[in-house]
């Protein structure tokens, strides 16, 4: 693994109350970085576990500083406020993380015209006005990087046939990924999608897509974390416009043992959706196939 450090780094993270975002946080943390979350979860959920305010909590624990900013990344003035107050904190952004997602896997039928403005607004639009409103900031700093937590661009119809109006907002982030780094590539911003070759243990795959038992299948988040480390501490300028997988990354760094990842028990974790067959041919894990 790499023995860089995002110590004295500022992170804005759309999302990261809980999961996947949560992790990367965490992980940044214990290098010293100062992690703002810009989430909706003020207060407890029901069903979901941890707000704003209890992820800034393990931000410091782990050694960071934290800013938790309740924020609706569908707004344009809530963005807008949220990015202020992140500089007006820590003096500027060093690197922009769209983590917060919107998902429902129901058929173009089935879809209410909310639900599809709903993830199209969180996923598509949330991911661009997020990078867009902090770019100003981005290009005034080192080493800037944009990390989407969207997935390769693979545009097999097997990704559409079920839930049309998911795919396309979740590859919507991936072409903020694919046009952005082409488009800041001169200016030294560095603009990647990470995505995991297997299931996250997160609550949308116990609450959406399998139950406790597919949860059970999954890979742990930090197996994300570890591998979005590896990126955001890369030379910028060296590291653009990729479409990154977590396992396949993390053993281009020479990691071979994956069991500490999950899933609990043992046993062939789940494939996630999105991931082209060819990547899975290239890694020897075996994984079980339920997409």
């Amino acid at each position: 693994m790499t023995a860089s450090t995002l110590a004295g780094k500022t992170i804005f993270m759309s999302g990261g109350s809980r999961g996947i975002g949560l992790a990367i946080a965490l992980r940044a943390a214990r290098d010293g970085a100062n992690v703002v979350v810009a989430a909706k979860t003020d207060t407890p959920h029901p069903k979901l576990p941890g707000t704003v305010h209890t992820a800034i909590e393990e931000i410091e624990a782990a050694g960071g500083k934290g800013l938790a900013v309740v924020c609706d990344i569908r707004e344009d003035e809530q963005v807008e406020g949220a990015v202020a107050r992140a500089v007006e904190r820590f003096g500027g952004i060093d690197i922009c993380i769209n983590n917060a997602s919107a998902i429902q896997l129901t058929g173009t039928l089935e879809t209410e015209m909310k639900r599809y403005d709903l993830m199209n607004g969180v996923n598509a639009r949330g991911t661009f006005l997020v990078s867009k409103t902090c770019l100003p900031h981005l290009l005034k700093t080192d080493n800037p990087h944009i990390l989407n937590l969207a997935p390769p661009l693979d545009m097999s119809p097997k990704w559409f046939a079920g839930h049309t109006a998911y795919t396309m907002a979740k590859f919507g982030m991936s072409m903020c990924t694919l046009g952005m780094a082409a488009e800041f590539r001169k200016q030294g911003v560095a603009v990647n999608s990470l995505w995991p070759l297997t299931a996250i243990d997160t609550a949308a795959v116990r609450n959406v897509l399998g139950g406790d038992e597919m949860g059970r299948h999954s890979r742990k988040p930090e197996i994300l974390a570890d591998a979005a480390h590896v990126i955001l501490t890369r030379p910028a300028r060296e590291t653009t416009g990729h479409f990154f997988i977590d396992e396949v990354l993390l053993r281009e760094e020479g990691v071979t043992d994956f069991s500490v990842y999950g899933p609990e028990g043992g046993g062939d974790p789940v494939a996630d959706f999105f991931v082209p067959d060819e990547v899975f041919a290239s890694v020897p894990t075996k994984v079980r196939h339920m997409f």
